[in-house]
């Protein structure tokens, strides 16, 4: 099995961390990704009245592309932290995010379900790949105890932000568009 550059295994080489003024601005994009990766479980909630009507779904077509996201996010999780770990975090978190963007913005065009649903389970794919690897990278930013123990207590706190931001922007979407 490949080993990645970055992981910690003991045949690799571990790079010294990054100074700190890199590793804080590494943190915050780190964070902010995490943060619209929870944004986009709530983005929907709002609107999903409008999108039911725009695109003529049924109650059930409605409930699964509401569900679509967290199921494919939650069920790829532990296979993307493996990923991460074998290639690279700082490599799968990229490839992650860069799914992630891509079904974001198929799915905000979607003409019909089917696009929407397939839209919704990639991007949460990608979700289940860049969160465990930029969970990994934050650690490995923070060396010193205390340092690590603040940065994962900031990173606790990112969820339930995640959340409330994306049930606002949903909100915001449907008043300005």
């Amino acid at each position: 099995m490949p080993v990645a550059d970055d992981s910690l295994s003991a045949t690799s080489t571990v790079a010294p961390p990054p100074s700190p003024g890199r590793s804080q601005e590494a943190f915050v994009l780190l964070a902010a990704v995490q943060v619209v990766l929870v944004l986009a479980i709530t983005m929907l909630s709002v609107a999903l009245p409008t999108i039911r009507t725009e695109l003529g779904l049924s109650v059930a077509q409605l409930t699964l592309v509401s569900a679509a996201y967290g199921l494919s996010f939650g069920g790829l999780l532990l296979l993307g932290g493996r990923i991460a770990d074998l290639y690279g975090r700082r490599r799968v978190f990229v490839a992650g995010t860069a799914l992630f963007g891509l079904a974001s913005a198929v799915g905000g065009f979607a003409p019909d379900v089917t696009t929407l649903l397939t839209a919704r389970l990639v991007q949460g794919a990608g979700a289940a790949f860049a969160a465990p690897a930029a969970m990994a990278l934050a650690v490995s930013l923070h060396q010193a105890p205390r340092a690590r123990a603040r940065a994962m207590g900031i990173w606790g706190a990112l969820a339930p932000l995640g959340a409330a931001v994306g049930t606002l922007v949903s909100g915001a979407a449907i008043v300005w568009f």
